[in-house]
């Protein structure tokens, strides 16, 4: 479905179900629809693509229901009015795109679109936001990152913009606010209809929207309860699984997190945890800090396990271009023994989703 058509008050009354939002092949694509249109248990629903970088391709089963009663409690969490603008500068066929439009839907106004790829058009974003008098938007890391470094100012009109699809590093979030960007980090998921938790964030820590309960299971997975959740997925051939829920109604996610007084802090994802040496690592505290050191120093690097014989998993420094051992000198020299970089590569770019994210599938 093209991006404008989102902004019809009909799209969000229809009950059939749209994988429209998905670009698929177009022969898989009929195949998935027509499988879609004949099981009732998806009427009224959204197909939305996963936004992960692991796994077999899949669609997560959204009802417009719950996707509209995440865009009104994220609605009311930041104070929106039919005086605010909603921009869209993410892909439609994701959930943090899609969300945008529901957000605006909700406050009756359609949605401005910025439309095309983001790369090397930072300066297109502002002056857009500028001149349709933007206030709310949703961007990812990387998208305040090239803001940041282009210097880039907020235009006046604009008094919050949600940052997703990855973590929002404090010393990113604190540049930006510096040239105007009122940057609040987020927590959230596909299977959440977008936003769990939103924030400042500076210290992690995030508050939960209302509209969610929280706990955490004795392994420390999140469990989320709430309308918002998803109804169930469907794979490559067509076939629909009803989402796996407690009886109670609880869905336990694969995130690991900290719950206090209403507030969550996302500690990393289960399968971003490896064994080497006997001792586990995250690897998303690793990629954290090799990235941070990468930066400092004008590169682009990342890390992953590969299994080995005798060590369980090696880690691995993988660098955009060429490799700078000084700079993998410099993480072994700060890291436990069992957490250090047991070799690198380059390579010429990342593979990358379309929400910026590295594949790390691929790139392993």
């Amino acid at each position: 479905m093209e991006a404008t058509d989102l902004n019809d008050p009909a799209y969000w009354e229809s009950q059939t179900p749209d994988f429209r939002c998905n670009p698929v092949g177009s022969e898989k694509q009929q195949g998935l629809i027509e499988s879609a249109r004949t099981d009732p248990r998806l009427a009224g629903h959204v197909l939305v693509a996963t936004s992960g970088s692991t796994g077999e391709p899949k669609w997560i089963a959204l009802s417009k229901a719950a996707l509209l009663t995440s865009a009104r409690a994220v609605n009311a969490h930041l104070g929106a009015t039919a005086e605010d603008r909603w921009l869209c500068a993410l892909p439609a066929h994701h959930v943090g795109g899609l969300g945008v439009f529901a957000r605006a839907y909700a406050i009756g106004q359609p949605a401005v679109v910025f439309s095309g790829r983001w790369r090397d058009r930072a300066a297109e974003f502002v002056a857009l936001c500028g001149e349709a008098g933007i206030t709310l938007t949703s961007v990812t890391p990387t998208q305040v990152y090239d803001l940041v470094a282009e210097r880039l100012g907020a235009p006046d009109s604009l008094r919050a913009v949600i940052v997703g699809g990855g973590r929002l590093e404090p010393d990113l979030a604190r540049a930006a606010r510096d040239l105007g960007w009122l940057v609040l980090a987020s927590y959230g998921m596909t299977e959440a209809c977008s936003q769990i938790a939103t924030g400042p964030g500076d210290d992690g820590w995030l508050p939960v929207l209302p509209h969610w309960e929280v706990a955490a299971s004795e392994s420390g997975r999140l469990r989320l309860r709430g309308p918002s959740l998803f109804s169930g997925t469907v794979d490559a051939t067509g076939r629909f699984e009803a989402a796996r829920l407690a009886a109670d109604g609880w869905f336990e996610t694969r995130d690991r997190v900290e719950l206090r007084d209403g507030e969550l802090r996302f500690l990393g994802r289960i399968d971003d945890w490896v064994k080497k040496l006997g001792e586990l690592v995250s690897l998303d505290d690793a990629r954290r800090r090799l990235d941070m050191l990468a930066r400092a120093a004008g590169l682009s690097a990342t890390v992953i396990a590969v299994p080995d014989a005798r060590l369980e998993h090696r880690l691995v420094a993988v660098f955009e271009g060429t490799v700078d051992p000084d700079l993998v000198a410099l993480f072994n020299a700060g890291a436990e023994p069992y957490a250090r970089l047991d070799e690198a590569r380059a390579v010429p770019a990342f593979p990358r989703t379309e929400l910026g994210k590295i594949a790390w599938s691929r790139l392993t």
